[in-house]
């Protein structure tokens, strides 16, 4: 049974578009991805979300790649991310861009992700950052009603934790996008506040990217213990064998 978690769902996105600025979110986490999309090998991989689907990952050499999602188009698999219709081990990459602050259960999400991923899988998730002017701007009233503060914003450390409890190895942690997002806000005129914010500001971006990988378990063989067979010893101390005179004179 998943836990009672108390989150009002808003409204959520289906393409980039619906966010303010999103195609420059989605070419700044292209971007970073390019320099880990050509390690990740295998057959499989995974997009869960319809934003995660809508991302170019062709920089993979794995060419077989599907989005998973309930609704939507270019989506593969029609099913829920978090009921993921797919055996153990059997994925060798997953990407959750944009996908964790819009569903109730974001732990079990990550854990339907571990479990199809095979040891030494590669996990990658971006998300939006608390801490951040966009962040900022979620305080202001009647923002939850409005994309993308109608999710619930998690810190890239929190990320990370749930993460660490699953057994994965965190391999890169960026923040990128140093804006509030907000709608009709020309990024262009803050160009030189964005720039001083990527030189002192690293950890304020408003968009995160974790890299991960899942961790594979070393097997210790268990080596026999090989004992000498006893000699034989009589029971109590001293005895001795009686061989009786019929023995004997026989």
């Amino acid at each position: 049974m998943k836990p009672a978690l108390s989150f009002q769902q808003g409204p959520k996105p289906y393409q980039w578009q619906d966010f303010p600025h999103g195609d420059y979110v989605r070419a700044g986490i292209e971007r970073r991805m390019a320099n880990w999309l050509p390690r990740m090998f295998g057959y499989h991989m995974l997009k869960l979300g319809c934003l995660s689907g809508q991302l170019d990952t062709s920089l993979s050499p794995i060419s077989h790649q599907i989005c998973v999602a309930p609704e939507g188009e270019h989506v593969g698999v029609l099913a829920e991310i978090d009921e993921l219709p797919f055996y153990e081990h059997s994925v060798d990459a997953c990407i959750l861009s944009q996908c964790l602050e819009y569903h109730s259960d974001p732990h079990h999400i990550l854990r339907e992700a571990h479990r199809t991923l095979i040891p030494g899988g590669y996990i990658v998730i971006s998300g939006f950052n608390p801490f951040s002017l966009c962040g900022l701007a979620h305080l202001l009233p009647f923002s939850k009603e409005k994309l993308p503060w109608s999710g619930r914003f998690f810190t890239p450390s929190r990320v990370k934790d749930w993460l660490d409890l699953l057994g994965f190895e965190i391999l890169a942690d960026e923040r990128f996008v140093h804006a509030s997002l907000a709608r009709g806000s020309r990024l262009s005129r803050f160009a030189p506040w964005r720039r001083f914010c990527r030189h002192y500001m690293k950890p304020m971006g408003s968009v995160y990217l974790l890299v991960a990988r899942k961790r594979v378990a070393p097997l210790t063989p268990i080596k026999p213990k090989w004992h000498a067979r006893p000699k034989w010893t009589p029971a109590v101390k001293g005895a001795r064998l009686k061989h009786s005179r019929n023995q004997e004179q026989g």
